[in-house]
Parts: structure tokens; sequence; C-alpha cells
């Protein structure tokens, strides 16, 4: 199972710590924060980005293609009712020019990317409200 914890630093600050690595989200000067972080949004679009850098640099590798230099551009809309991100869109860049064949295998590869997947397939999510008991 994969975990993160996110610790209220102050503000509109949080730190997000797994596995020993940690980031800091936070919001710009005109939303309260001190712009030292990505916000939520910007997190959840380098998370799809870096996933599917991550199968389109696997697929270039396993093809004996270059990979070094990849760079991958994720965008999205604002929606709303309810407030969520929407539109979202991948560009791929790779450092050589690609036969069909090779941009339909990155394409497909980069399909494979759980993050890319769980956004098509909305996941169930459970929340669960905790409080600190207080001491008598």
């Amino acid at each position: 199972m994969l975990e993160v914890t996110v610790e209220h630093l102050g503000a509109v600050q949080f730190e997000v710590k797994t596995r020993g690595h940690s980031v800091v989200s936070d919001q710009p000067e005109e939303n309260g924060g001190f712009d030292e972080g990505m916000t939520p949004p910007e997190l959840m679009l380098a998370s799809l980005g870096t996933c599917a850098g991550f199968y389109a640099v696997d697929y270039l590798k396993r093809q004996k293609l270059a990979a070094e230099g990849t760079r991958v551009r994720v965008t999205a809309g604002k929606a709303k009712n309810p407030a969520r991100l929407d539109d979202f869109k991948i560009e791929v860049d790779v450092p050589a020019g690609l036969s069909e064949e090779h941009t339909k295998g990155v394409e497909e590869a980069v399909h494979r990317c759980l993050i890319h997947n769980t956004l098509l397939t909305p996941p169930k999510i459970t929340l669960e409200i905790r409080s600190a008991v207080a001491a008598k």
C-alpha cells in the first residue's frame, strides 16, 4: 500500500512526507500563502506528468531510442459543480524524431501510466475524521 503523510506547517503550507522524502505544498501570495511550493492541483499535474514521463522513457529505452531530454507538459482547466480539474492534456516531447510505429508505442506506453488510469477510472475514496482526545 502506498502512503504519504501531510502535516500543516502554518498559514496554508503543508509538508508531504513519504519514504524519507518530503515536499512542501503552498499557495500563491494572493491566496494567503508564501509561494514556497506547488499547490495541490500543481502537485496532481506533476504526478501525472512524471508518471507519463516514466512510461515514455521506459518505452524509448526498451526500443534503444534516445530518451535523454524527454520532456512532458501537463495542463488542465478548472471546472465547477463540483470544483475539480478537467480537460487534462499531456504533451510528450522526445529528443529525436520517431517513426509512426514508435510514436504509437510511446502513446500506448503513456496510456499504461498508473496515474493516467486512476484519473480515467475514478477510485473509491474513504474519508475518516479523527480528533485528538483531550487530556482530563
